[in-house]
């Protein structure tokens, strides 16, 4: 009797430890049912944002796009108003660029 009065306190913290951890189970299978049930929305929410910042740079990319349009077309304006100005010196430089631009291909091949 002796030695069954020693192991009464560690079986009961022995019962005490297992009822712990299946508690410790209980919490962790709800927690991820929990998470099971929170991950539609999540991925809708998760979906919205990208949908919104696809949108948003579209945006960006049309505003840029009509800005290089803008100025490539002043840039367009500019060089014809240049050559009417100049015919001959516009023609000096196009040749001048056109050689130069030759002679940066052709360098490549030796």
């Amino acid at each position: 009797m002796a030695t069954s009065s020693a192991f009464d306190p560690v079986a009961s913290k022995a019962g005490d430890t297992v009822d712990n951890a299946r508690q410790t189970a209980r919490s962790a299978r709800e927690t991820v049912e929990e998470g099971r049930r929170a991950l539609p929305k999540l991925k809708g929410e998760a979906r919205k944002a990208f949908d919104d910042g696809v949108d948003q740079l579209r945006g960006q990319a049309r505003d840029a796009a009509d800005q290089a349009s803008d100025q490539f077309g002043t840039a367009k304006l500019y060089m014809v108003e240049r050559m009417q100005e100049r015919p001959i010196t516009a023609t000096l430089a196009a040749l001048g660029a056109g050689f130069v631009l030759g002679l940066l291909f052709a360098g490549g091949r030796r």
